[in-house]
């Protein structure tokens, strides 16, 4: 495997650490800037609002310049919104921040996955693409729960700024490592959009926003449900988030393993257990070693979607896949944005901070009833495309048998 994918990887470990880095130090944010919990979630909603309206507009805008360019600016956008957010003087800015950051996020996977696969030979493309997203598991083991600790120890504004070096690091690693690669002809827009007419795209899209919603309905105020509910103390939250992303990394194997050989049972199997989990853990969240033990199960089910829906869409896409697959990172985001809110204002109304749980539980459950949906439409076109009974010659006998003197 060539170095310039160590390059791509650092680039996603960064990324990753700065998406989910968030929710461990929400607390301290929201007290230095005297706003509430729910309030400090907006710096979630807004990420994931980024990401979903800029992975769109980044990989269209990437198709003018060559690959290697687009990857830099990406990562110059992704430094440039962290440091914003360390030296933030107030909630707005790091608001914009976050938000600038994230409009790296979705572009960087979508082309990094196509450079990955052009830098090795084609029957390693599979594995070069994996070592790539690594980085972005990784983060969740090993760079979330220590920004975390970071950010307890010395403060969240540190953390932004270690997050800041590593794009750094990352952006020098692919000026260096990366090889110059001719520009990708440009897309037809209009035969991308084409794709968003299927109505089995716009379902998959759906199950997308509302079955990672889930996830994040409750992982995003871990900290305070840990610390309120479980009775942990604030520092358990940095091994916390390390049972999580263990939990995101095995989900995510297996999920990947088994997309291919049996897509929506894998569906319909991860999104039903995760929308119980996600309702047992209004119970389980009380208890430290049983609440643990269901942060676990939520990380490995929830990314066991992933896979399958990622690939859902591309199946569905039918040769339009560009477009399609950037607005299904965003369809993630979305949905990451939409729990957010809603359990904001569960807390907000005084429900408690295990009220997002059933928010969560709601999605996924929600998420699940699309998947039957979206194959009961597909067995039904399966069914009215098959060709009928042939009855021709029958008939034409007939016709001939009554028609001879």
């Amino acid at each position: 495997m060539p170095l310039a994918l160590l390059a791509l990887a650092i680039g996603a470990f960064g990324i990753g650490t700065t998406e989910f880095v968030i929710m461990g130090l929400l607390p301290e944010v929201a007290g230095d800037f005297g706003v509430s919990i729910p309030t400090a979630g907006y710096l979630v909603t807004g990420y994931a609002l980024g990401v979903m309206f800029g992975a769109p507009l980044m990989t269209v805008l990437g198709t003018r310049i060559s690959r290697k360019r687009m990857l830099m600016l990406l990562m110059g956008l992704f430094i440039a919104g962290n440091l914003l957010s360390a030296l933030a003087p107030s909630f707005g800015v790091m608001l914009t921040g976050r938000v600038v950051a994230s409009l790296a996020h979705g572009a960087f996977f979508g082309i990094g996955a196509v450079v990955a696969a052009e830098l090795v030979a084609p029957d390693k493309k599979a594995g070069a693409i994996a070592l790539m997203f690594t980085g972005l598991t990784v983060a969740n083991v090993v760079g979330v729960p220590l920004g975390t600790l970071v950010g307890q120890s010395l403060g969240w504004r540190v953390t932004f700024g270690i997050v800041a070096v590593l794009g750094v690091v990352g952006l020098a690693g692919i000026a260096k490592l990366v090889p110059d690669m001719p520009r990708p002809e440009g897309v037809r827009l209009r035969h991308e959009l084409a794709a968003l007419k299927n109505i089995q795209v716009l379902l998959a899209m759906a199950m997308t926003v509302l079955g990672f919603g889930g996830v994040f309905a409750a992982i995003t105020y871990i900290a305070p449900m840990m610390t309120h509910a479980a009775g942990f103390a604030d520092g358990s939250v940095t091994w916390l988030l390390v049972l999580f992303g263990l939990g995101m990394v095995g989900g995510n194997l297996v999920g990947g393993r088994y997309a291919d050989r049996a897509l929506m049972p894998m569906l319909y199997l991860s999104l039903g257990a995760l929308s119980v989990v996600l309702a047992l853990f209004t119970l389980t969240a009380h208890n430290k070693a049983a609440a643990a033990v269901t942060i676990v199960l939520i990380g490995g089910l929830g990314f066991a979607t992933v896979p399958p829906l990622q690939k859902r869409v591309l199946d569905q896409a039918h040769g339009a896949p560009t477009l399609a697959s950037a607005l299904n990172i965003g369809a993630f985001n979305l949905g990451n944005a939409l729990a957010a809110w809603l359990g904001g204002l569960v807390i907000a109304a005084g429900l408690g901070y295990t009220a997002p749980n059933w928010v969560g539980a709601v999605l996924a459950a929600s998420a699940l009833v699309l998947a039957f949906v979206s194959a009961a439409l597909e067995r039904r076109g399966t069914s009215a495309a098959a060709p009928a009974t042939p009855v021709t010659a029958p008939a034409t006998a007939e016709r001939r048998t009554a028609v001879t003197p």
